[in-house]
């Protein structure tokens, strides 16, 4: 009843959200994965509002390693957001029930990407969850931003 009064709002105001559902195929690191649709169609998703820690960054493996065992090899649902830069769709991903994005933030393996996240969202309090309890990457003295890591590489 609920799904169904969510899509009539939604339809009434001419703004209806794309969803993806497939089974997650490959996980490439802590905010980003690959669905493989119904239709056999692969798609590139990037967790909308995070950012983790990049592959050779500190924490990076281990922030790969909390997506996949949030999402690898079970049905994702994405509720899409737009396109990055790279092609890929950027999206609200839930795997088996579970908010991906607000867990990987929640575990301490990924930042609120703050330049996309508007004031008020609940992903700045589950990151000071995190941060208060030094979990994952926030039991490090000195955390470095990924956005800041990457451009340090430049």
């Amino acid at each position: 009843m609920r799904r169904g009064l969510l899509a009539l709002l939604l339809f009434c105001h001419g703004e209806v959200a794309a969803e993806v559902v497939g089974r997650v195929v490959a996980i490439q690191d802590g905010d980003t994965l690959t669905i493989l649709d119904a239709a056999k169609r692969q798609h590139k998703i990037r967790l909308v509002g995070i950012d983790a820690p990049e592959r050779k960054q500190a924490f990076g493996k281990r922030s790969w390693q909390s997506l996949a065992q949030i999402c690898a090899a079970k049905e994702a649902r994405v509720e899409e957001k737009g396109k990055d830069r790279f092609g890929r769709l950027i999206g609200a991903v839930t795997c088996a029930g579970v908010d991906a994005n607000a867990e990987q933030v929640r575990r301490g393996l990924a930042w609120v990407y703050t330049r996309y996240v508007p004031m008020g969202s609940p992903l700045y309090e589950l990151e000071a969850y995190a941060r208060l309890r030094q979990l994952g990457l926030w039991r490090d003295a000195q955390p470095v931003a990924p956005w800041e890591w990457r451009a340090s590489k430049r």
